[in-house]
């Protein structure tokens, strides 16, 4: 019935004048829990269902959306999405023109061994209630203790005028704790297994027990109260340490976001910014050292960019981006491949049925080196190890940022020494990157899902996933303003 909707919307948009036209149907249900110092704080469920189509009419887009599936509406919207292109098309400077596509028939689903709707809630609430009561034992001054999980199903069902009829089904489940101790006028905090929800995966609850949340809640807790009583991080220009919840957000911001074409070409300029990597530096800019590589990978079991085909119908895949520390490659469209002569890499998802798809980071990742996080700071006299995400911000090419961690430890004589606490850092991307002279091997490498990755206007928030293992930078700046 859905596939029968799909094609008379793209029926429709080709007799009223449409050269390509594309139709998604998205039907999407979520279930969340939060409990507080042991109560229930709020418990949600929500369901949403409809159809989007986009329409190129003399190289302009048009797009339209409904919330309902009848015929008369479905109709309606392929007009509009037709009749906005076409109105595009007489005042456009630029005109679209698609890298080629083979269209597929296909149906791919993610990994879940457990539904997470098979789950009573009753179950959930005494394994978040269990974690809060854990997370309190960490200390006197841990005021607040939130345990949290979340499940989300998106189905979808993707129809073109060249052929392509998939469908795909996709599960992710997050869980995860939260201290916040308050003593002497400060407030700190710290989360496990990491800030966003926790930690998400495209899987079942089956992720929810391999977390554990219950079992390292305390330490949660415990380490939030030892922020209160440690020492500032210093103000330096030292050896800079990152785990691998606050890298996988360095390589979001200063990698993944500078990568998406559509910025470059101008085209996101309005809302997030333009990037510094423009086109003429593919192939020779130094963006790292040698030892970095950086991929997008939509392929990668368990990512939130995970995915058997983007919204365009183009099949998952693995590229480069940047290959022994050069800029080698972007993340397109097959609009914005087009202009550079190649082929879309899978990089264009909607939020929603209801929102048009724009060119969003899938998993980027960093190729691990060798060795453990023991050996990177073996090697280090004088230094600041940081993890856990608390503040960042960067600028609209993407240039120069700075971040705030939850924790922090000196690291002296090749040993973590005693903790610091509100540890930030600062730097310029390239310089930065370059820096890289240690990243720890495989056995270190931990995939991190990111919930909350905003662009477009109208805004969207998208879903994607970061794996690494944790690096080593020298002559970083660290210890830069107190909050």
């Amino acid at each position: 019935m859905v596939l029968k909707r799909l094609e008379m919307a793209l029926d429709r948009a080709r007799r009223a004048g449409a050269s390509y036209a594309d139709a998604r149907a998205v039907f999407t249900e979520s279930d969340s829990l939060t409990i507080k110092n042991g109560q229930v704080e709020s418990a949600a469920a929500s369901e949403s269902q409809g159809m989007g189509v986009r329409a190129l009419v003399n190289g302009c887009w048009g797009y339209a959306a409904t919330s309902s599936l009848s015929d008369e509406d479905v109709t309606r919207a392929a007009e509009r999405a037709v009749a906005v292109a076409a109105a595009s098309a007489k005042v456009a400077k630029r005109r679209a023109v698609l890298a080629p596509l083979e269209a597929v028939v296909a149906r791919w689903e993610s990994q879940c061994e457990i539904d997470p709707w098979s789950v009573p809630r009753a179950h959930k609430v005494d394994l978040l209630r269990e974690a809060c009561a854990r997370v309190r034992s960490g200390g006197n001054d841990v005021r607040v203790a939130l345990a949290y999980m979340k499940a989300l199903r998106e189905r979808k069902l993707f129809a073109s005028t060249e052929g392509a009829r998939i469908e795909q089904i996709i599960t992710m489940t997050s869980a995860g704790v939260r201290a916040v101790a308050v003593g002497d006028g400060e407030v700190q905090q710290r989360s496990y297994p990491g800030t966003f929800d926790g930690n998400v995966r495209q899987a079942g609850y089956e992720w929810v027990e391999e977390l554990d949340i219950a079992g390292n809640a305390r330490r949660a807790g415990q380490e939030a109260q030892a922020l209160l009583a440690a020492e500032q991080c210093p103000e330096a220009v030292t050896t800079l340490v990152l785990g691998t919840n606050q890298l996988a957000l360095q390589i979001h911001e200063s990698c993944g976001h500078p990568v998406e074409l559509d910025r470059v070409l101008g085209t996101e300029a309005s809302f997030a910014g333009t990037s510094f990597l423009t086109p003429e530096k593919i192939g020779s800019f130094q963006y790292g050292s040698p030892l970095v590589n950086l991929y997008a990978d939509s392929t990668l079991p368990g990512g939130l960019g995970t995915f058997g085909y983007d919204d365009e119908g183009v099949p998952a895949c693995q590229s480069d981006l940047v290959r022994g520390g050069v800029f080698v490659g972007y993340l397109m469209s097959r609009e914005t491949a087009s202009e550079l002569g190649t082929e879309s890499n899978a990089a264009m998802r909607a939020s929603g049925w209801n929102r048009m798809p724009i060119i969003r980071m899938t998993n980027i990742c960093l190729a691990p080196g060798c060795g453990k996080l023991d050996d990177l700071i073996r090697d280090v006299d004088d230094g600041v190890f940081m993890d856990g995400i608390r503040s960042w911000s960067i600028d609209d090419r993407r240039l120069n940022f700075q971040f705030g961690c939850e924790i922090g430890y000196r690291i002296r004589g090749g040993r973590l020494g005693e903790i610091i606490k509100n540890p930030t850092y600062t730097g310029i991307t390239p310089e930065f990157w370059r820096s890289c002279d240690g990243i720890a091997g495989p056995e270190e490498w931990v995939l991190w899902g990111v919930p909350n990755c905003g662009k477009g206007e109208p805004l969207q928030v998208m879903h994607v996933g970061h794996g690494c293992s944790p690096a080593r930078f020298r002559n970083v700046r660290v210890g830069v303003g107190r909050w």
